[in-house]
């Protein structure tokens, strides 16, 4: 029975796996069935994407001029102030005396000054006298003026109109020279900073138009146009930062978001195909052009940029022609094909056959395995039935001996 088991096995194996072999063989001798795109002109631009950081087209940080307690703010968070507005107001208690001392020793000074002119007309003052009390008089104004200023200085105005930070001070605070009282930004346009490689900077130049995109409004293009290229490049980086104003009259960008970049250029119309369709080899791409009879045709192409799934054909290509898309993998020059929906055939005419193959082996395992079993049951019954037989005759000797 061993010897008889192994080779029944293998007899099995040999002719299920010639049944696949045979399946296997008639399909490759089978045209392949692919999908059919066709080469037709599209739109192409080429295009550099980057990602740059917000700017306020003006922002300063106003801050205090001088060591004085605030007497008021006049400003709200988040509000608009014009140029020239006050949007705080120093104590200036001490300043003012000052300047009323100056403006008041200015006028002494004048009028003594007025008083000698007269004299010297009359030959009763020199001319030294009247120098000296020039510049006495010139002093006076000046401390006049020094005093003015420094009162000025105890009034904080907007230098520009915008936008205000949220206050973070109050009314009644002494602060140091120095100390950050409001930030005003001027948000109606938006300078826009992105790093473009310095291999593409012959692709773009002041005036050119630009497109960003913000995460906070993916649906919302904001357009504008390059205004500056940085004359030095980054040598880490290899990189030029290029400089883009945005409109933002809805005031919807703010300073510090990041915006994706698309600068588009050289706008042309070019044969295109799907990007499956070509098939690439070390340096060489080709595609197979299907001709009128069914034959699938090798045919080099020259490629250009990739754009949603097609890529531009430069050469090789003519509008109209048919070349195969889908099944490429299965295709070699010359052969015939067949073309329309291959993915449902393709998958399901193999897993038929392997299941049809695979049955009969597991079938007949488990017939051999059951075989076996019932004759090693058996075989194992009688030898128990023989030897306790024997067993009983040997103890009915002894009962006759004694």
């Amino acid at each position: 029975m061993r010897p008889i088991l192994p080779a029944l096995l293998m007899f099995l194996l040999a002719a299920c796996g010639g049944d696949a072999g045979d399946g296997a063989r008639g399909g490759s001798r089978a045209a392949p069935l692919v999908t059919v795109a066709m080469a037709a002109p599209a739109r192409f631009v080429d295009r550099i994407d980057a990602v740059g950081t917000a700017r306020a087209n003006e922002q300063v940080t106003v801050s205090a001029p001088v060591t004085e307690r605030i007497l008021k703010l006049n400003f709200e968070d988040g509000g608009y102030v014009q140029r020239g507005q006050v949007i705080a107001t120093l104590a200036r208690g001490q300043e003012t005396a000052q300047l009323e001392e100056a403006q008041a020793q200015a006028r002494v000074a004048g009028q003594q000054l007025n008083r000698l002119q007269q004299l010297k007309a009359r030959g009763f003052a020199t001319n030294a006298s009247v120098d000296t009390q020039v510049a006495a008089a010139s002093i006076a104004r000046a401390q006049a003026a020094a005093a003015d200023a420094a009162i000025g200085d105890r009034v904080v105005r907007a230098p520009f109109s915008g936008q205000v930070s949220l206050r973070m001070i109050s009314a009644g605070a002494v602060v140091q020279a120095g100390t950050e009282i409001a930030t005003i930004s001027d948000l109606s346009r938006i300078k826009l900073d992105f790093p473009v490689p310095e291999t593409l900077l012959a692709s773009i130049k002041p005036g050119q138009a630009i497109e960003g995109r913000a995460a906070a409004y993916p649906d919302r293009p904001f357009r504008g146009t390059i205004s500056t290229i940085d004359s030095v490049v980054d040598p880490a980086t290899r990189s030029v930062v290029v400089r883009a104003v945005l409109n933002n009259g809805d005031r919807m960008l703010k300073p510090g978001m990041l915006l994706s970049v698309a600068i588009e250029s050289d706008p042309r119309t070019a044969i295109a195909v799907p990007e499956l369709s070509v098939v690439g080899e070390g340096e060489e791409r080709y595609v197979f052009v299907i001709d009128a009879g069914g034959t699938a045709r090798r045919t080099p192409v020259k490629t250009g940029i990739r754009r949603d799934g097609m890529i531009e054909i430069l050469s090789g290509l003519r509008a109209g022609q048919r070349v195969v898309g889908e099944g490429v993998v299965k295709v070699t020059d010359g052969i015939k094909v067949r073309t329309g929906a291959a993915k449902a055939a393709a998958a399901f005419i193999p897993n038929r056959s392997l299941r049809v193959a695979v049955k009969p082996v597991e079938t007949a395992y488990r017939e051999v395995a059951t075989s076996l079993h019932s004759r090693l049951w058996v075989s194992t019954s009688s030898t128990l039935r023989s030897n306790r037989t024997d067993a009983d005759r040997g103890d009915a000797s002894r009962r006759m001996s004694a």
